[in-house]
């Protein structure tokens, strides 16, 4: 069913659900899936777009987290790790491999025979062997251009990188296929409790054509899954034991790949405050990033860097690699998420908060955040755990059961680059033969991304709005100077009339987009420029 369909049937007769997923992002995705997979009766709703907060706005790394090891959390760096390796597996194309790198200049902690003694345990916990440490001479071979002054050597070991906002959206083809209803621009407004205050519904306001429809269901499971939001929809409840989310902010900073080329992770640590920072290949082009700063602007307005943000980045670029000369000028454009962090409130630095997620149960409404990217499935399955009680183990499908359904082994056409066909088949799995039948396989010049796969996106993943297809079912108003503002004609002649919308509502989307991008998405301008 299209997301009309499934509008319509449940604003008929009131429907009963055996679980109501509210947040459509990773973790939200990874419940309904698990629970279709289950044979459980599932809705997923989501306020805004799939993946239009954290989930979309992540580091894209798929990582154990040394630093969580360095830290002591040995359990959490062993589950993610091997869930790194499990996606690896089943998600080629989807989630790849990247090679990492750790200079070591003198002075500079940790050393290398220190950070040696780490990755080999870090591999050890994955059941793998990464690691290698590279002569100055040798790390030149793979970050040609990179500082040497002071260097004593480099360390070398493999996470993975993903696409955060494709990784949700296979996440949701895989759950409707087992049967999940799944919506965005669907709000849960309210939990409904019995006489006994457990949950036996939930009231949802739903976007439909500019205006809103009122739609309950009946369910006793209620699943939060909304990240930084977690707590307001549990503030509903008298639970003794509330989640408290402390929304802490990471930005980033997009460069053409040419300006700074890089073909693997390169990282050091911040002089301003020890923070580890990266520069990645991502989409074609290179991404610096991470900060971590509290974030104190209203949750429900797109998050944006800073002037202070962008010359932290800027900062250790230069220091990395001070041939590249890295200026505000070069930057293609910007992103900032914010990190639902599950807080004790003891004042730590943002840095120093606990990664794990936290878990709330409530009579019926499951509230979870915090977490990794990385651990999204065994979270998943702890909240369903949690919500299904003792018949869990028999109703819960089993945790060797694959989480994305295997892509097909087809033959590759004359006409496909061979890292095209990768990829296609890591985002769209089964569905990859079918979306280069049905479309126009030619590569849209810069980006490596297919005519097909928008056309694919208008048709099929609930596009409502420009943005979502500029900024999440592609990336290309990220990796395209101005947001791909001059590839919008061509957008417009081959998806206006497959997202049904005449020519009022094209100029709508349009400015509604561009000006989306210029908030949240391109460098700071004005006063916003000069925030620290």
């Amino acid at each position: 069913m299209d997301r009309q369909q499934i509008l319509e049937n449940l604003k008929g007769e009131t429907q009963t659900f055996d679980v109501v997923v509210v947040g459509g992002g990773i973790t939200g995705a990874g419940v309904a899936r698990e629970a279709a997979g289950s044979g459980l009766k599932t809705l997923l709703v989501e306020q805004k777009d799939f993946a239009w907060g954290t989930s979309s706005r992540s580091s894209k790394m798929v990582h154990g987290g040394l630093r969580y090891l360095a830290s002591g959390h040995i359990g959490l760096t062993r589950d993610a790790v091997r869930e790194r390796e499990r996606m690896l597996l089943e998600a080629p194309g989807l989630v790849d491999p990247l090679p990492f790198l750790m200079p070591h200049y003198k002075g500079s902690f940790p050393g290398p025979g220190l950070f040696q003694m780490l990755l080999a345990m870090y591999d050890r916990l994955a059941g793998t062997r990464s690691h290698q440490k590279y002569t100055p001479e040798e790390t030149l071979n793979w970050a040609p251009g990179l500082d040497t002054t002071n260097l004593r050597a480099t360390s070398r070991f493999t996470d993975a990188v993903t696409d955060d906002a494709r990784l949700v959206q296979r996440l949701i083809a895989e759950a409707s296929h087992d049967g999940a209803m799944c919506l965005n621009y669907v709000a849960a407004t309210a939990v409904d409790r019995d006489d006994n205050g457990t949950v036996c519904g939930l009231r949802l306001a739903a976007e439909e054509n500019a205006k809103q429809s009122a739609i309950t269901v009946n369910t006793r499971c209620v699943i939060n899954a909304t990240g930084a939001w977690a707590d307001r929809l549990q503030k509903q409840s008298a639970t003794d034991h509330p989640l408290t989310i402390r929304p802490l902010r990471g930005s980033h900073l997009v460069i053409p790949w040419h300006k700074l080329p890089v073909t693997c992770a390169v990282s050091l640590m911040h002089p301003d405050d020890r923070r580890p920072v990266f520069a990645f290949p991502w989409a074609g082009a290179t991404v610096l990033g991470t900060t971590d700063l509290e974030h104190a602007k209203d949750l429900n307005e797109e998050p944006a860097i800073t002037g202070g943000e962008v010359n932290y980045l800027l900062q250790i670029a230069t220091r990395l690699f001070p041939g590249a000369t890295i200026e505000r000028a070069d930057v293609l454009s910007t992103w900032a998420g914010v990190r639902p962090v599950v807080t004790d409130g003891g004042g730590k630095a943002p840095s120093r908060e606990n990664r794990e997620h936290a878990i709330r149960h409530d009579k019926g409404l499951i509230s979870i955040a915090g977490g990794k990217l990385t651990t999204f499935r065994q979270m998943a399955r702890q909240a369903l755990a949690m919500a299904l009680g003792d018949q869990h183990e028999d109703l819960l499908r089993s945790d060797e059961q694959r989480v994305f359904t295997a892509t097909p082994n087809d033959r590759k056409p004359d006409d496909i680059p061979a890292l095209a066909w990768h990829r296609l088949g890591g985002y769209y799995g089964p569905h990859r033969q079918s979306i280069l039948n049905n479309g126009d396989a030619t590569e849209i010049p810069d980006t490596g991304v297919l005519w097909a796969e928008l056309e694919w996106a208008c048709r099929h993943e609930q596009v409502q709005h420009l943005d979502d297809l500029m900024l999440r079912r592609t990336r290309l108003g990220l990796i395209l100077p101005d947001g791909a503002a001059s590839l919008l004609p061509e957008i417009r002649n081959r998806c206006q009339s497959l997202l049904g919308w005449d020519d009022a509502r094209w100029h709508q989307e349009q400015e509604r987009y561009l000006a989306t991008y210029r908030k949240a998405y391109q460098l700071p301008m004005g006063e916003d420029a000069l925030d620290a």
